[in-house]
């Protein structure tokens, strides 16, 4: 496990819109574009291997951050024979964007803090409030109006952290939602944010394009 020492003062960043990953948690990618190619490469070579994804943010144009993303540890890598990476990261820590730094890498790299993530790099969260059941039925009813499939019997095994946070990750949510589950403070409000946005989706509130 890793510690805040551990931690670099500057990461690699991959703004992917909808591309959520949380601590604790593993989210799989399929690099293709050169310039990311070039950063998973550079980042294999670091003693910490950590990449940082972070929601562009549509309201300032294509190159646009949120302040605050997750960085990850590469834990599994493997080439095509067409050149092609699939890897995957194992969510550390969040940070904050301090400042993007502006030099000759062919993909954008972000001076983070650490700070205020401590908890980031501790044991599984627990969510004492949590009703499995009640939340249960009210995700069956959203997987069953835009017709989603998963594992039920999986969902029902997990413990609280990694089902509320798989699904922060899969549920197909806009990016702005998807920031707002990578913000909330504790697991509780993450899983208090996902039973908002299910309830509003189930009155309509959210449009077909959602499920593109």
């Amino acid at each position: 496990m890793m510690k805040t020492a551990d931690l670099p003062n500057r990461v690699p960043v991959f703004p992917l819109p909808g591309a959520l990953l949380l601590p604790r948690a593993r989210l799989p990618l399929h690099i293709f574009e050169p310039r990311y190619l070039q950063m998973i490469e550079d980042a294999l070579k670091t003693s910490h291997r950590l990449i940082g994804m972070v929601q562009p943010y549509e309201a300032r144009g294509e190159n646009g951050l949120h302040a605050i993303g997750c960085a990850g540890r590469i834990t599994a890598f493997s080439e095509t024979e067409d050149g092609r990476y699939m890897v995957t990261l194992a969510g550390v820590s969040r940070f904050r964007v301090s400042a993007e730094v502006a030099g000759f890498s062919p993909y954008r790299q972000c001076d983070v803090s650490w700070s205020g993530f401590e908890r980031d790099l501790g044991a599984t969260e627990r969510d004492p409030e949590f009703d499995r059941p009640k939340f249960m039925a009210s995700l069956e009813k959203f997987f069953d109006a835009y017709d989603l499939k998963t594992d039920w019997d999986g969902l029902e095994e997990a413990d609280e952290e990694l089902l509320i946070n798989s699904l922060s990750m899969l549920c197909p949510f806009e990016p702005e939602d998807k920031q707002a589950l990578l913000e909330a403070p504790s697991l509780t409000t993450r899983r208090e944010t996902i039973v908002t946005l299910i309830e509003f989706a189930l009155r309509g509130g959210q449009s077909e394009e959602m499920m593109q």
